[in-house]
């Protein structure tokens, strides 16, 4: 029996997300082709007759700008001193540049086993992909190397294999039916925010946030479980753009969350939008509490 703890690190964008809801068999990390979309560290339990895989999901790697971006490094970062096994995942469609260079630094002292995933090989030719790999065993001791598919699956499961060789022998580290370690709050802000990102792709930059003001349990089974939500921007102009032509956009962003928050939760859910200003909440130290972000260590 093998278990402990793995931690998924990379760039933003390079499908972290997509890879722990692959490996664990279910969705418990929003998804969006926005940089960034993960804000917080996301921790998701794997059961396999192999043993027990407590992933932790992290924040792209980037050079942060704002007060927020500072907590989601260092979210990232963390976690290396945390765990049994590193995985690297590198978007193996794109040309490697400084930002890999920079992550693989950050790994050059590192004592725990790295495993290389090199993801989206369905977008990449064999002929080049191979070169990749021999570019990549270059640059550091990698424990292995695996090229995958998060999204298609293809090498997910050889590369779960790889995590259980290097893990330490052990008993199960969480019960069998324990799934995440996310609030309630915090995965009802999160779906909300997916389809924020979903619906306002091209019209909104990075600059919004989902944050619950009111969370309502279900009194009994059948019941209804009341939400009401705040969705954040930080200028005037975007907020017609979030709630749209006589409220559409809002309204579908409404009907599409609350039909994902129902199937997370079970029950019936009542959800209540609201969109409002706060210019540079990015910097809000109090606003990046409520939605979950933990504060950076004192160095």
């Amino acid at each position: 029996m093998k278990a402990g703890f793995v931690s998924i690190l990379g760039r933003p964008n390079a499908g972290k997300s997509t890879l722990l809801n692959r490996l664990v068999g279910t969705k418990v990390a929003i998804v969006s082709d926005k940089p960034q979309t993960t804000r917080n560290r996301i921790v998701a339990v794997k059961n396999a007759p192999a043993g027990q895989i407590v992933f932790m999901d992290t924040p792209g790697i980037h050079r942060p700008l704002h007060r927020m971006n500072v907590r989601m490094v260092d979210a990232a970062l963390d976690t290396m001193r945390e765990v049994d096994v590193v995985v690297l995942l590198v978007d193996a469609s794109e040309p490697s540049g400084k930002g890999d260079r920079y992550v693989l630094d950050l790994l050059k002292h590192a004592t725990t086993p790295v495993v290389l995933a090199l993801n989206k090989i369905d977008l990449v030719r064999k002929s080049r992909l191979l070169p990749r790999i021999d570019e990549y065993r270059t640059q550091h001791d990698f424990a292995a190397i695996v090229p995958i598919s998060a999204l298609s699956g293809d090498g997910v499961d050889r590369l779960e294999a790889e995590l259980f060789a290097h893990l330490p022998e052990g008993e199960a580290l969480y019960p069998d039916d324990y799934l995440t370690d996310q609030p309630e709050r915090v995965v009802a802000a999160e779906i909300v925010r997916e389809k924020l990102l979903q619906h306002t792709r091209d019209e909104l930059p990075f600059t919004t946030a989902v944050v619950v003001d009111r969370f309502e349990e279900a009194p009994a089974k059948g019941g209804l479980m009341r939400l009401y939500c705040s969705i954040i921007v930080d200028q005037e102009s975007q907020k017609p753009i979030v709630i749209g032509r006589g409220g559409e956009m809002i309204k579908t962003i409404g009907t599409e969350a609350r039909q994902d928050l129902e199937r997370f939760f079970g029950v019936r859910v009542f959800l209540d939008l609201h969109v409002k200003v706060r210019t540079d909440w990015r910097d809000d130290d109090h606003l990046l509490d409520e939605m979950g972000l933990a504060r950076p260590p004192r160095r």
